[in-house]
């Protein structure tokens, strides 16, 4: 399809061209933004836009003219003052400037500046960004990882076609062909259709890319006016082995990185191959579209998410996608839509399965969220296999949801409930867990991270300990599963539960895992409709697992975003999410423990991206109140985990909470308002 150039504006074109036949990056940008204002955003089948000017050949062939073929998408160069667009090598990945707390100039404003970026661990954070120096992995659009990092700006939507997420215009457009889906190898298990996402796809989209030299198809840095990989490279001159990793712990001894693999922070002369692109926040925050929003007239800056994640424009597309084209009930009427619904939804359990690693996905049950999957469990196998005189084991950092069901549990009973205690720092006391073990144990459930102290508890041990006792042993992962890899099978609990929108998913869904034999020997704790083979008035035979567990008509459009969120998670990849949580969270305990007045609460060796905190004379109310002001969102009270708080003596603390889109630039906002409160008082 011809579309008409654009018209362009005389003065974009007076510049003249850069030695080698390349157009100055004023001129660039002038075009550009000619040409997007001119043509808002593409449609479905039309091709990639030409940008034409008297001066400039559009011939991809001319030699020094600009390439004929630009995405729709930002201009190549936003101003002739940013050649260091966020998300480059040169731009920090803890947010914008210089690393240095109370420095930070504007990002891509200040060249060399960026070079030492805002992470938490300035210098040693750019061993992690060593492997965007040069080309090492295939990103997720097939062009070396590099010159996806430089040329961010080229993406369809910026931080979106590199992580998947589809154009939504595209697959809804009724001239344009779905294309076949990856996994749709065979036909559909459910009915007639073919392929798990009928229509739906989350592909990268090719892009391309300004030439530089005698490249074949490759960017080069010198195409945007950045230096080269060679000389980027010669910056990088230290050896990472042999700088220490800061302590987050708060307490002395050597730090833990409680769940990165240390084999991973060995790297050998400064670079690391890697599946994934090198992590950059800055793209992973262009894929919020709720972190644009403004509170009391300032940035919203989010530290609440360990109450609940934001959700990325891939998790919001896909939920636009399943009620816009697949939106049915499911397993239980011959026609398209439901067909379409019903692969979704077991496409989505799939997808849980492969997360967590369980051996099937009829090892996966659907609810609402952990404390309907914690409910489940007490009130199906429990009821079963809980007596008079039996104890039930939980740690004193649970959350009320993983406390009240077994109280009332055994109430019913006449069961104990025995609890763990913990140290002066909030980690379980393992030695004080193996007295309270005994063949009256029944079941052992315990969090797997603290969601009022951020403590990484050794559930591994637990469960092993708590089946050479011949007990089960249920973990609660509602706070573990956005920080940290989850394999089932190596955990071998018997149950592993957790909510979907504490992982960037929609609330109203979470999951029960079960070992497939457990499952097999519970009860129905539900009945109704989908969950039976067959009923009369004298007897109901019911179905297997999953389905025993799901009765009625379930939440299928948020298991559906759910398979979305975990996708987008594996995308980014947890083990980078790990790393960057890490080194914020040391930062941020660098910053906020030395603030007269504060006292942080939970000093664990190994914690997740929590923070729990009291300032002297202020109430946690007025501390939050103060921020939220600033537009800094955080958890003021008791978190739903009032016997841990009671434990240090408390009855609320302030919470901030970090997640991988948060920055270095924000924890100073929080401590800036911190240290002001302190100074009055």
């Amino acid at each position: 399809m011809t579309i008409p150039t654009p018209t362009v504006n005389p003065a974009a074109v007076e510049h003249p061209p850069l030695p080698g036949g390349l157009p100055d990056p004023a001129t660039l940008a002038s075009l550009a933004n000619a040409f997007f204002s001119a043509l808002p955003g593409g449609k479905s089948g039309v091709s990639a836009p030409v940008v034409a000017s008297p001066d400039v050949s559009a011939g991809s062939g001319a030699t020094g003219g600009l390439p004929s073929a630009l995405p729709a998408a930002a201009p190549i160069l936003a101003s002739v003052s940013n050649p260091a667009p966020a998300g480059s090598p040169l731009a920090g990945p803890g947010g914008t400037g210089t690393g240095v707390p109370g420095f930070a100039p504007p990002q891509g404003k200040a060249p060399g500046l960026n070079l030492a970026p805002s992470a938490p661990t300035h210098v040693l954070s750019l061993g992690n960004r060593a492997p965007a120096l040069a080309p090492h992995a295939a990103a997720a659009n097939g062009l070396p990882d590099s010159a996806v990092s430089i040329a961010p700006a080229l993406e369809p939507r910026a931080g979106g076609a590199l992580l998947g997420v589809p154009p939504v215009q595209e697959a809804a457009s009724p001239t344009h062909a779905p294309p076949a889906t990856p996994a749709a190898t065979g036909p559909s298990p459910f009915y007639f259709l073919h392929g798990a996402q009928n229509g739906w796809h989350g592909r990268a989209q090719d892009i391309d890319v300004p030439v530089h030299g005698h490249g074949q198809g490759q960017a080069s840095p010198q195409a945007f006016g950045l230096p080269g990989g060679d000389v980027l490279r010669d910056l990088v001159v230290f050896e990472p082995r042999s700088v220490g990793v800061p302590n987050v712990s708060g307490v002395s001894g050597e730090s833990a990185r409680y769940f990165v693999d240390e084999r991973e922070a060995a790297v050998p002369h400064g670079l690391k191959s890697s599946a994934h692109p090198p992590f950059d926040v800055n793209a992973v925050r262009r894929d919020f579209p709720i972190l644009q929003e403004r509170v009391n007239g300032k940035p919203l800056i989010w530290f609440d998410n360990a109450a609940t994640t934001h959700k990325p424009q891939a998790v919001i597309d896909r939920l636009a996608y399943f009620y816009a084209h697949e939106n049915s009930n499911i397993h239980r009427a011959a026609h398209a839509l439901a067909a379409r619904a019903t692969d979704a939804y077991e496409h989505a359990r799939k997808t849980v399965q492969r997360f967590i690693n369980a051996s099937s996905p009829d090892e996966i049950v659907f609810v609402r969220g952990t404390t309907e999957a914690i409910n489940l469990v007490a009130k199906s196998w429990g009821a079963q296999n809980v007596g008079e005189g039996d104890e039930i084991i939980v740690s004193h950092l649970e959350h009320h949801a993983n406390i009240v069901p077994w109280q009332q549990l055994a109430a019913q009973k006449g069961a104990r409930l025995r609890v763990i205690p913990v140290d002066d720092s909030g980690q379980v006391l393992l030695d004080d867990y193996r007295k309270l073990l005994s063949d009256r144990t029944k079941i052992v459930s315990v969090t797997q991270v603290s969601n009022a102290l951020g403590t990484v508890v050794p559930v591994r041990e637990i469960v092993e300990l708590a089946h050479r006792a011949g007990a089960k042993a249920l973990v609660d992962g509602a706070q573990s599963i956005s920080h940290m890899r989850v394999d089932v099978q190596a955990l071998d609990a018997d149950f592993f539960v957790f909510s979907g929108h504490k992982i960037y998913g929609p609330t109203g869904i979470g999951v029960v895992y079960g070992k497939r034999e457990v499952l097999e020997a519970m009860p129905p704790w539900q009945g109704g409709g989908n969950m039976i083979e067959d009923v009369t008035f004298e007897r109901t035979v019911f179905h297997g697992p999953p389905a025993r567990f799901e009765a009625g008509t379930g939440n299928i459009a948020d298991a559906v975003g759910l398979g979305a969120a975990l996708d987008y998670v594996s995308r980014v990849g947890i083990e980078n999410i790990a790393r960057y949580e890490h080194d914020l969270l040391g930062y941020a305990t660098s910053v906020l423990a030395p603030v007269a007045g504060v006292r942080l609460v939970g000093t664990a060796r190994d914690k997740a991206s929590v923070l729990s905190f009291v300032l002297k004379g202020y109430t946690t109310a007025e501390v939050g109140q103060a921020l939220s002001e600033e537009g800094i969102a955080v958890r003021a009270g008791h978190h739903c985990a009032q016997p841990i708080l009671r434990r240090f003596g408390l009855e609320a603390s302030v919470r901030p909470s970090l997640a991988f889109y948060n920055t270095c630039d924000e924890v100073d906002a929080l401590v800036a308002v911190v240290r002001r409160l302190a100074s009055r008082r």
